[in-house]
């Protein structure tokens, strides 16, 4: 008994230590009016933690990486901050349906 008491001590200190940042995929956005100085200083600050810019969007400001989540919210304060609209949501698969003939 004595040794299972150890062992999930030891396990639970463990999962602490190593208990990384989780990582996303994510679209990150901005509205059409942001300097692309703010765009390009959240971009700085994912790479910079570890992150990858995955794409960046020419005809939309903005990017996808994937990042931890600590540095999403450092990015979406720096927009709340400044003013300028950011919008971050997870990079999820899109599916289309087929349309059916309902009441024909």
């Amino acid at each position: 008994m004595r040794l299972f008491s150890f062992l999930i001590t030891a396990l639970t200190l463990l999962s602490g230590v190593i208990a990384v940042d989780i990582e996303k995929s994510v679209l990150v956005t901005y509205r059409p009016e942001t300097p692309d100085s703010v765009i390009t200083r959240a971009k700085k600050a994912v790479v910079e933690a570890g992150g990858i810019i995955t794409h960046e969007y020419t005809l939309i400001k903005g990017f996808a990486a994937t990042v931890g989540e600590t540095v999403l919210e450092t990015v979406s304060a720096w927009g709340e901050d400044s003013g300028y609209l950011i919008a971050v949501e997870e990079d999820q698969e899109v599916h289309q349906m087929k349309a059916s003939k309902v009441g024909l």
